[in-house]
């Protein structure tokens, strides 16, 4: 039997960082910049502080107590390299590299500050690099060096590799003939999964074993130690939030002023993590339909009701008779739905569903093509702008563990066809981890991180990847957890245009002023 599994085939990968979307809409033409070395060295590069060593067994020592060498790279930023441990438990069974990128603070510098764009398996070298005012507002780019790194499996760290950009497009928009839900379409989905598996074993350089949350939190505190830090302040987006509270929970008293944006409850088990998504979805995608149908624009007409038995036969349309892009490629419903998610996660991108959706209906799927190709990193020439995916599912395989409940499992998805019912035809599948080559090591459980610092919890109300109850368990579940409420649409709450939401992140972070546990920003 296959399992199916909502968490780590469809939903969880829903995780990521709605930046990267963004920037990815807004300039769909133009490919990653990466960092590209200056031949002059910015005036305060060789400023390097003594590592902090406190604490550290000798034979972590070699790795706390390395001095980092930075380079100049573009206008405004440096970077450099730090040696990790392959294998914590055990360091002498080899090395891997961190590569890091640093904006110096701009004004009076009270520290370092990591920041964790979410994923698993986004770029936080990119973001910061790519998108630095969007990362962070201006009084922590005045007051703190901003680091962004790559974590272990990720873009320019030591790296997951699957499949080459002819693989991955066959792997993400190839069409299935074999009917929805039959054994024979199940049959050619787990082989597809199987085949991007020995891939990925294959092509990593026996990495997959070590490629956990546990590992990068460990890592995160050798970057903190080398940057010269005594303690950590961290801002940490999606999936960075259970990066952050992992970290809390290894190195409490470490763990001094964190803020966790748009959390991920890590007592919820995978499968219930799809459940609450695809309802989150569904919840964010009536929101849209709302605002739509008072639009000139709309391709709907109606109630909100209306437009959704609308879309759901577009869907369903769709699901019977793939279109064909200008490019060749299938218009699936399963890129259709990527689509349609990738656009819930900020009203910003609301108006390019709307195009995307009445040119689907005038048979050109291009628009929603551009929604699917910015969630998968694809690029207009056909190549994968980063790693994205395959650290996602490398991370995710060995963090969740193999749930096998058929009846737990029927229960979920009877939820969903309930609540979530636009989505749930489209939601369930082979679990992709099932067929991983090596075995998950991961928990699922409360966090507590007894000993820490406040933590500052950021939760929106309607946010459909990590939906807000998620941020009410986690502030719960911590010792000192303080919950910041942002009223409205979108994924994660800080820097997205509330002022309340802002000053109490930027207080906390900056003078360690502790916002009201409870505070709400309409």
């Amino acid at each position: 039997m296959n399992r199916r599994s909502s968490s780590r085939s469809r939903s969880t990968g829903l995780l990521r960082r709605a930046a990267a979307v963004l920037a990815g809409l807004a300039a769909a033409s133009v490919g990653l910049t990466g960092c590209l070395y200056s031949q002059i060295p910015d005036a305060r590069s060789s400023v390097v502080r003594e590592p902090d060593t406190t604490g550290v067994s000798d034979e972590l020592l070699p790795y706390y107590s390395q001095k980092i060498t930075w380079e100049a790279c573009g206008a405004r930023f440096d970077c450099a390299e730090i040696t990790a441990p392959r294998d914590w438990e055990n360091p002498s069974a080899g090395d891997l590299a961190l590569e890091i990128v640093r904006h110096q603070a701009t004004g009076e510098f009270q520290g370092s500050l990591l920041i964790n764009p979410g994923g698993p398996g986004s770029s936080g070298y990119d973001f910061v690099a790519e998108s630095l005012e969007y990362a962070v507002g201006a009084d922590l780019i005045e007051r703190f060096d901003v680091i962004g790194f790559d974590p272990r499996g990720v873009g320019r760290s030591s790296a997951v590799a699957c499949l080459d950009d002819e693989q991955m497009d066959e792997y993400n928009y190839g069409v299935i003939d074999a009917p929805r839900g039959t054994p024979e379409w199940e049959d050619e989905l787990t082989a597809r999964n199987q085949e991007y598996a020995d891939a990925c074993e294959a092509n990593s350089d026996g990495l997959l074993p070590f490629i956990t949350t546990v590992n990068s939190a460990r890592d995160m505190d050798l970057i903190r130690a080398v940057l010269g830090d005594t303690t950590l302040n961290y801002l940490g987006y999606s999936y960075g939030t259970f990066l952050g509270a992992t970290y809390a929970k290894l190195f409490p008293e470490r763990a001094q002023r964190l803020v966790l944006d748009g959390a991920i409850d890590p007592a919820v088990p995978g499968l219930e993590v799809g459940t609450t998504q695809a309802v989150g979805f569904e919840s964010a995608l009536r929101a849209y339909l709302a605002d739509c149908v008072t639009g000139s624009d709309c391709p709907f007409n109606g109630s909100v009701d209306e437009a959704t038995a609308d879309l759901q036969a577009l869907l369903a349309v769709v699901a019977r008779s793939p279109l064909e892009n200008g490019d060749g490629r299938m218009l699936t419903v399963d890129t259709m739905i990527t689509g349609v998610i990738t656009a819930m996660y900020s009203e910003e991108s609301w108006p390019y569903l709307t195009q995307g959706l009445t040119s689907v209906l005038q048979g050109d799927p291009s628009g929603l093509f551009a929604l699917a190709d910015s969630y998968n990193g694809r690029l207009p020439d056909g190549t994968y702008a980063d790693n994205s995916s395959e650290a996602f599912r490398a991370y995710n395989c060995m963090d969740y563990p193999v749930e096998d409940d058929q009846a737990a499992e029927d229960a979920a998805m009877a939820k969903i066809e309930k609540l979530a019912p636009t989505f749930a035809p489209y939601w369930q599948g082979p679990d992709p981890c099932e067929v991983w080559p090596h075995d998950p090591v991961g928990v699922r459980e409360a966090i507590a991180a007894s000993g820490s610092g406040p933590i500052v919890v950021v939760g929106t109300t309607n946010d459909p990847a990590t939906p807000y109850e998620w941020s009410q368990s986690l502030a719960e579940q911590l010792e000192n957890g303080v919950l910041v409420t942002r009223v409205g649409e979108g994924h994660t709450g800080y820097n997205k245009g509330s002022s309340c939401v802002d000053a109490a992140v930027e207080g906390f972070l900056i003078d360690g002023t502790v916002p009201d546990d409870g505070l709400r920003c309409e």
